[in-house]
């Protein structure tokens, strides 16, 4: 029986982590209906383990289930997109000013490299390594003001910013060279210690970013 249990616990987790993986890469778009029956044939699983991974990921937000039809991915509402901007806004910001001229200097620095990488990924159309790039590169600004706490707290945002991101495609290879210009204009800020000019710009670079997804 126990061995059938972590059978069953090990197909759960398979079964999650693959649709979970698909949703987050934009491989299952928002307002796709996924299939219990497909998605077990495709994982080579029962339909048990699909059935209790999509009720998680439906507790989790990412999709909705309809008995007897399946489950829709979600789309981002307008109030969605608005929260996630103020919340990386407020923590990033807020992380800045709490954290020594002397090492925002040097993490602008570090970051200089960073930039060329997101540019390299853009010119090239490598959208998943750009939106890991951005996603590494503003939480960044968390991690030096040194406070586990908050870096936690900002870490659940990530997987939902990534979501976003994904879900923009091509729409955000147009961007590319205005993303990383705003980009370079928040490194900017931080070298000169201005916190709030800081602030001013990443509103604007999120409005921008975001600006134009799928809304409800």
């Amino acid at each position: 029986m126990a061995n059938a249990d972590a059978g069953t616990t090990s197909a759960v987790e398979r079964a999650y982590g693959h649709i979970r993986h698909g949703i987050l890469s934009g491989d299952l778009l928002s307002g796709t209906m996924l299939s219990e029956s497909e998605l077990a044939a495709k994982l080579g699983v029962s339909r048990t383990p699909v059935r209790s991974a999509l009720a998680r990921l439906q507790d989790e937000g990412w999709l909705t289930i309809f008995p007897k039809r399946g489950a829709l991915v979600r789309t981002l509402s307008e109030r969605d997109i608005d929260e996630l901007a103020e919340a990386k806004t407020m923590i990033e910001s807020n992380s800045v000013r709490r954290t020594a001229d002397s090492a925002l200097v040097r993490l602008a620095r570090e970051l200089e490299s960073h930039l060329d990488e997101q540019q390299t990924a853009l010119e090239t159309g490598d959208v998943g390594t750009f939106v890991e790039l951005s996603v590494s590169f503003h939480r960044s600004f968390v991690t030096a003001a040194g406070n586990s706490v908050v870096l936690e707290l900002y870490d659940r945002l990530a997987d939902r910013q990534r979501f976003l991101l994904y879900s923009f495609g091509d729409r955000l290879l147009e961007r590319s060279a205005s993303i990383v210009d705003e980009h370079r204009e928040l490194l900017a800020a931080v070298t000169a210690g201005n916190a709030d000019e800081f602030r001013d710009l990443l509103e604007g670079h999120l409005t921008n970013t975001y600006h134009g997804g799928p809304r409800d």
